[in-house]
């Protein structure tokens, strides 16, 4: 989430509480219904995972995450119209970060603590684009991108170096999803239509 520590020092605590636990259900579930895999809560942010314990494919899979993303996008600029009859001028947005590619996946930690989570290259990455992204931007690298590219409108960002990369990265940022898209432009179309009709109509006398 990004503005939340400037909030957490405007709110009190329970008004923070309650923001918080209001954003971290609604983007649990979403992660839920489609199909990933809440890996663990961070502060304000969350960790989401998809091919494991489950997989649909790799090609699903990563539509799955990316729609995913959106909706969580959408889920939020609700809340946030929400948050602001409440009171709160400027509420939190989101930065997202999607990549795709092998993890290493298991239980980590100590003897005491295990916890089952996924390590690797391909994760770093992940945070790397969050952090890279604009508010309420959704950032993908270009493996994620060639798997979704038939399903998700994108625009490529050109490549951007990150801290522990040698070689600069192919980032795009997602515009929306196809099928969204094409229902929008369906609706304009049918209001445009419909004001055209009503203009050729002649008016009762």
């Amino acid at each position: 989430m990004e503005g939340f520590t400037k909030l957490a020092e405007e709110l009190d605590p329970e008004q923070l509480t309650s923001l918080l636990n209001t954003y971290l259900t609604e983007m649990s579930e979403i992660a839920f219904r489609f199909g990933g895999t809440v890996d663990k809560v961070i502060g304000d942010a969350i960790m989401v995972f998809f091919g494991d314990p489950e997989s649909r494919g790799v090609r699903a899979d990563a539509v799955s995450c990316v729609s995913m993303a959106v909706a969580m996008q959408q889920a939020l600029q609700e809340l946030q119209s929400r948050w602001r009859t409440e009171g709160i001028v400027n509420p939190p947005a989101l930065r997202m970060g999607i990549n795709s590619g092998v993890c290493k996946v298991g239980n980590f930690g100590t003897e005491n603590r295990l916890d089952y989570t996924l390590l690797g290259r391909t994760v770093n990455l992940a945070s790397r684009l969050e952090s890279a992204a604009a508010s309420n931007e959704i950032l993908i690298s270009k493996d994620t991108y060639v798997l979704v590219s038939d399903a998700v409108d994108c625009t490529d960002k050109g490549r951007i170096n990150f801290k522990g990369f040698v070689a600069p990265v192919n980032v795009f940022s997602v515009t929306d999803l196809h099928k969204n898209i094409a229902i929008k432009q369906a609706l304009e179309d049918r209001a445009l239509a419909k004001n055209a009709l009503s203009k050729a109509l002649p008016e009762e006398i």
